[in-house]
């Protein structure tokens, strides 16, 4: 229905002016005394070959229409599927509409290659810069004492921010290396705390943690990269003598809970976006604004869910859901 008014409307002016020649003749006819029947008689027949030629027209149009809605859904991948133009005009528009194609895919590829020159530098440039970090933790771990242990906290935060680099370009790639299995949840828990035990044990934060004895299905690798960022930031805002609690809320919803600064009731529905800090970020000044934003978009990617509860000075809850199936990569 909406094709044809759109048609109707496009043709309203030859209606307009059928009806004035009508009328015309029809004024001709009276003053010159003549029948009138004739013109009528004329008109009808008019009107006839009018609405035949009409519904021609609105045929042509709709399937004019529906080549051109098929084409939509391709047209960034090619353009030989225009329908024939009909008129100078139409050919003008689609020469214009293919060097407009031509142009995007020269930009497209002009892109491509230099993303995937940035991508094979910074992957590059985060192996080498692993390699003398590996070498500055065993040069720390030579000695006990607690100077070499703030030393090693912040090595493995300086760490953390390498591997966020890398992560934050490989969520934008055309190609990811998503592997979705049934994952046992300790075993991936076990491996971000095990990276924090250093921390755990020198400040003195107590972790509460049980045997989950949970199958998920995700992709290891990413989900432990969020598991990793949670507790990095869990343990970044509690003080010494806190406590950390994971646990599991049914049905598979695995939960963070730190007793650290908590976040400002102003600040909570922002903290998962890009480059938000909020008032502890810009107090402290240890926030980039990155990590919880990673954490969205990967779970999203593993179609997970993760919310935030909080309440400042009393600790923030993380929840990950796991338990809708996945169905692919956005």
């Amino acid at each position: 229905m909406k094709l044809f008014w759109s048609y109707f409307r496009s043709h309203i002016s030859g209606m307009i002016a059928f009806f004035l020649c009508c009328a015309i003749f029809l004024l001709v006819f009276t003053l010159c005394d003549l029948r009138i029947e004739a013109v009528l008689y004329g008109s009808v027949l008019s009107a006839v070959v009018c609405l035949t030629l009409f519904g021609a027209g609105f045929f042509r149009y709709y399937r004019k229409c529906m080549s051109l809605r098929q084409v939509q859904k391709e047209i960034l991948i090619t353009t030989q599927h225009l329908p024939a133009p009909r008129d100078m005009q139409e050919q003008i528009y689609q020469e214009l509409l293919e060097e407009l194609y031509r142009n995007q895919q020269k930009l497209s590829q002009k892109w491509q290659m230099q993303y995937s020159e940035m991508m094979e530098y910074y992957t590059a440039w985060t192996h080498q810069m692993k390699t003398p970090i590996a070498a500055m933790q065993l040069h720390l771990q030579a000695e006990d004492t607690p100077e070499n242990h703030m030393l090693l906290e912040d090595l493995q935060r300086i760490e953390q921010y390498v591997e966020m680099v890398l992560c934050y370009l490989r969520l934008d790639s055309d190609s990811t290396d998503y592997l979705f299995v049934q994952c046992d949840l300790d075993s991936i828990v076990r491996q971000a705390v095990r990276r924090f035990s250093s921390q755990f044990i020198h400040r003195k934060i107590r972790l509460e943690y049980a045997p989950l004895h949970c199958q998920v299905l995700t992709d290891e690798k990413w989900l432990l990269f969020v598991l990793e960022q949670v507790l990095s930031n869990a343990l970044k805002y509690t003080p010494s003598g806190g406590t950390i609690s994971i646990f599991l809320e049914n049905p598979k919803i695995l939960c963070i809970r730190d007793t650290g600064i908590g976040i400002a009731a102003e600040d909570l529905p922002r903290i998962f976006e890009k480059g938000f800090t909020g008032c502890n970020g810009r107090t402290n000044k240890k926030a980039s604004g990155i990590g919880l934003y990673l954490c969205r978009r990967i779970c999203k990617n593993l179609n997970h869910t993760i919310t935030a509860e909080s309440q400042a000075e009393q600790g923030t809850t993380i929840r990950i859901g796991m338990f809708r199936e996945t169905r692919g990569i956005e």
